[in-house]
């Protein structure tokens, strides 16, 4: 458990302190903050996501996900590469996080006690304003409101089809139809948010040199990424110190996702918005300078597949850390012993 500082309310006007680990200046980056922090349910009740998250990590910034003062730069509201680019991202992002509330709602309803209830109710609501605050970026970048939802329908339909719907197939199987908790809590914390969290990462760190506005969007929900990831593995492990019979059935469900992932065409969707992004960087490479994407490397000197490489890299490192942490073995990731035939 971190050390956190929990709802100070003896009495009435008492003052609330932020967690560390969620509030906006202290917290983590999304990466660091899924390897190396320790976070129970009971750390992340309802009261927790009260203070912490609605009043701490979102003050002034609960309807846009932005502060007022982060603006969007003109550049970005320009038909172009980077237009196209941002636009892509975060409607295909909208929609896989509108799929992950829809899916939440059987993780409330199965949730074996009242923490896990509450925990699963609040990542309910965190990937609904994810949603939202994508989405509606894209109204600042110059997209109509009037026809938001159905442009989105449009645009995403080919990656909701070949890429978000079959892992939502998989998951239903196993939150719903095999009523299996635990398992649903691995595909949501090993495959759908361990693959991808480190894209979230690499948006932060691409967007903010270019727009205040997108970048904060993207640190905020990082933030929630990082508890999101966190919490469900202590559950995990938890559990399986408790009952190690289940722990076959938990490498299985693992090991079934993982296939499921390796064989989504979700590559092409990335690389050509990292094209498109790349052919956007070089045009206005005065704004982003010197800004180093990760330590000692330039954005600039970048390319889309190095980019790509990198977040794969990070997917692997980050998923075996939670591995080691949750007790499992790490070879179950790439079809080895870990995983049953």
């Amino acid at each position: 458990m971190t050390d956190t500082t929990r709802d100070r309310t003896a009495g009435a006007g008492a003052d609330r302190v932020t967690a560390p680990e969620a509030d906006w200046d202290t917290a983590p980056g999304l990466l660091d903050g899924a390897m190396k922090l320790t976070l129970g349910p009971e750390d992340c009740d309802l009261a927790y996501w009260i203070t912490s998250v609605a009043q701490g990590t979102l003050r002034d910034r609960g309807v846009t996900g932005h502060h007022e003062d982060a603006g969007v730069p003109e550049l970005l509201t320009r038909p172009g590469p980077l237009n196209e680019a941002l636009t892509l991202e975060f409607g295909f992002r909208s929609v896989a996080e509108e799929i992950a509330t829809r899916l939440l709602g059987h993780y409330v309803a199965r949730a074996p006690g009242i923490p896990e209830m509450e925990f699963y109710a609040t990542q309910m609501i965190d990937e609904a304003r994810h949603s939202r605050v994508f989405r509606n970026h894209l109204v600042e970048l110059g997209r109509p409101a009037a026809t938001l939802l159905r442009d989105i329908d449009e645009m995403a339909a080919d990656y909701r089809r070949r890429v978000l719907r079959p892992v939502e197939e998989f998951t239903l199987e196993v939150i719903r139809d095999e009523g299996d908790f635990l398992g649903g809590v691995a595909v949501f914390a090993i495959v759908i948010e361990g693959v991808l969290a480190p894209a979230a990462e690499l948006s932060e760190r691409k967007w903010t040199p270019l727009s205040p506005a997108t970048g904060e969007i993207s640190r905020g929900t990082a933030i929630d990424e990082i508890r999101h990831l966190t919490v469900a593995s202590t559950i995990l492990r938890d559990r399986l110190r408790e009952h190690p019979e289940e722990r076959q059935r938990v490498l299985d469900v693992i090991g079934r996702g993982v296939r499921l992932w390796d064989e989504i065409p979700d590559r092409e969707f990335v690389i050509h918005r990292e094209e498109l992004f790349q052919e956007g960087m070089e045009e206005h490479a005065d704004l982003i300078g010197d800004h180093e994407i990760w330590p000692g490397v330039r954005m600039l000197d970048t390319t889309a597949e190095q980019r790509y490489a990198m977040a794969e890299r990070w997917t692997d490192e980050m998923a075996e850390t939670r591995m080691a942490y949750m007790e499992l073995p790490v070879d179950v990731l790439t079809g080895g012993p870990g995983r049953s035939a």
